[in-house]
């Protein structure tokens, strides 16, 4: 009788082992297919967060050629005031630098509406003040702190990515252990159970991830 209950014994925890390595094998095809769609997934955002960043540079250069031109036109402002200052001018050619100071002034007024579309977005300043076209278009430009909003928000979204699926790999490596342990259901049954917790915890860093994506 004794051998009977040990041979029944052994066949219950063969069939428990089995089970287990049944479960565990389900489970990391599961959250391997799931860590292969947040890969996919993430790699998108990531190239979206490099357009981001590569926009913030070419904005901000195209910013700072705007400034650079509008700090031409300020000093060209002061030299042609400081002529009619002078009195070096004579009476008659008076009108025509007022003129010329004029067009500066008008230049340095679009130079600087340009400047502040450029850094903020053509939302942002409204229709009425729209002077900026993108290949003469204008009302299409996002600007450079728009850019910068989204790369970090873009940045932000891809490390809850990365944390996602690192806990997909941790729970892949229990279920690789779980399958290769035999004979002890119940430390089978224990790496189900993180199995499970690192799955759903990779599972829903993904999603949150996701949702924070612009």
């Amino acid at each position: 009788m004794l051998q009977n209950k040990n041979n029944r014994e052994t066949v219950e925890v063969s069939v428990a082992s089995e089970r287990a390595e049944a479960i565990g094998g389900v489970l990391i095809a599961l959250f391997a297919a799931l860590m292969a769609i947040s890969q996919m997934v993430n790699g998108e955002l990531e190239e979206e967060m490099m357009i981001a960043h590569n926009n913030v540079v070419s904005y901000s250069n195209w910013y700072q050629s705007k400034s650079i031109k509008e700090s031409l036109k300020e000093s060209e402002l002061d030299y042609l005031t400081a002529l009619i200052s002078s009195g070096i001018v004579t009476d008659e050619k008076v009108q025509v630098i007022e003129d010329k100071i004029a067009s500066v002034q008008k230049n340095i007024d679009k130079y600087n509406a340009e400047k502040t579309e450029i850094l903020n977005g053509s939302a942002f300043v409204g229709k009425e003040n729209w002077t900026q076209d993108i290949e003469g278009e204008i009302g299409v430009i996002i600007g450079v702190k728009e850019w910068q909003q989204l790369a970090a928000t873009y940045d932000y979204a891809t490390k809850k990515f990365d944390y996602g699926m690192l806990f997909f790999q941790i729970c892949i490596v229990l279920g690789a252990v779980c399958i290769i342990i035999y004979d002890n259901p119940i430390l089978q049954k224990s790496l189900i159970v993180l199995m499970i917790i690192f799955g759903i915890t990779g599972t829903f860093l993904s999603i949150y991830g996701y949702i924070l994506a612009p």
